[in-house]
């Protein structure tokens, strides 16, 4: 059995004044590997690639990680009907429960209660692992150690990409969502990074509609990224007077533009960079290969949900190219897990991953153009292999650091 080092990590909250913690428990069992993938007691091998790269890399964070000293992102605990003791930095619940507010806590009073903003710290390493996947034998980033929101993934690669769009509203429509129509509010996640007028209320676009600004799609949308850096590259699009070479080493799309940053947004792009490259194999068949690099990971929240989103992403454009999608390189360079995830973490590393189902990366065979993928024509996994892993390991919580 692993065991991560509590007392030490809370010596480190206090000395910066914060709140120590408590978790459920601090031990799990170490992963298991051979040949790349986790293995049972007996040897034989389990799960998804993408399960055993999480539980190494939850358990290289968990023995190895230092903590931040200046967190950015907050936690932001509201309580209905509270009340404030701004002289004893005391909180009191409706229920009547009183929580002591640290000194790097701040109370923001609201309409029908109060929000503690608590400050969010990681523990974190500056050299991930690299997760490398032959997607041609069917080797997947998707894990079963909880439920992962696949489609919602997929829309969101697709919004930022291919639509190359920073409206929220589109987003929520590709979600089948109709909020905006409703209540003229946004249901994703993408919410808490909307631009705001002083007053908190959300600025909008022509449409009428929130944004997150010049990032993401504020930046693929003017260079039309992946069509003119990486398509139309591939393809030989003369108009676009780009010389064919398929076998360049110069096929690099990059969200970090820090002119874009001078401008309004949001959140700062964190998968950032992909580089892909041709490979005439030795069997004769084209692959497409591609890497993708990530500053930074909220890796028990969102670590598998980017890989499955980018390595969709390949699929989609070798699929358009006519190759056949290759080798999916994640390179993650700072890799956190929030101290909020910490049980969360350790739970997923004392669970089972599931064998019994396909989690493999499939698309629809008639899909053929890049413009014209929507998230029905990516599947990952079917009705009875999501029922089983939202059965045998429900979801956890993961409360947002914003």
């Amino acid at each position: 059995m692993s065991k991560f080092d509590l007392n030490r990590f809370n010596l480190a909250k206090i000395r910066l004044g914060e709140v120590p913690i408590k978790l459920k428990r601090v031990s799990y069992p170490k992963p298991k590997v051979k040949n790349e993938m986790l293995v049972d007691k007996e040897g034989n091998p389990i799960g998804t690639k993408g399960d055993m790269y999480t539980k190494v890399i939850m358990d290289y964070i968990l023995q190895n990680g230092c903590l931040d000293h200046n967190p950015r992102p907050h936690y932001e605990d509201f309580y209905e009907g509270a009340t404030y003791d701004e002289e004893k930095r005391i909180v009191t619940t409706k229920e009547g429960k009183k929580i002591e507010v640290g000194v790097n806590e701040s109370v923001k009073i609201k309409e029908n209660g109060l929000e503690i903003w608590v400050p969010a710290h990681t523990i974190s390493v500056n050299n991930g692992v690299e997760c490398t996947y032959d997607l041609s034998k069917g080797e997947s980033p998707m894990i079963t150690l909880r439920p992962i929101a696949t489609k919602a993934s997929c829309a969101e690669i697709l919004w930022i990409y291919q639509q190359q769009s920073n409206d929220l509203v589109l987003f929520d429509t590709m979600l089948g969502k109709n909020a905006w129509e409703e209540k003229e509010d946004i249901d994703n996640w993408w919410k808490d990074w909307a631009l705001r007028n002083k007053d908190g209320s959300y600025k909008l676009n022509e449409d009428g509609h929130p944004t997150i600004g010049s990032c993401y799609g504020g930046t693929t949308g003017p260079r039309n990224m992946i069509r003119r850096e990486v398509i139309d590259v591939i393809k030989g699009n003369i108009e676009k007077g780009i010389k064919p070479n398929p076998d360049s080493r110069r096929l690099i799309t990059c969200l970090w533009q820090v002119d874009d940053f001078d401008k309004e947004h949001g959140l700062k792009p964190c998968a950032f960079l992909t580089i892909w490259n041709v490979r005439h194999d030795w069997d004769g068949e084209d692959y497409l290969d591609m890497t993708m690099v990530q500053r930074s990971s909220d890796f028990a929240t969102a670590g598998c949900i980017n890989q499955v989103q980018y390595a969709e992403l390949l699929m989609m454009v070798a699929r358009e190219v006519g190759m056949k999608p290759g080798m999916f390189t994640w390179k993650p360079v700072n890799v956190q897990l929030y101290d909020r995830h910490l049980d969360q973490a350790i739970e997923m590393l004392r669970r089972e991953p599931i064998s019994d189902i396909d989690a493999t990366i499939k698309l629809r065979e008639e899909a053929t153009s890049f413009d014209e993928f929507t998230s029905d024509d990516i599947k990952v996994l079917d009705k009875e292999a999501i029922q089983k892993v939202k059965t045998r390991n429900p979801q956890l919580p993961f409360p947002l650091g914003i």
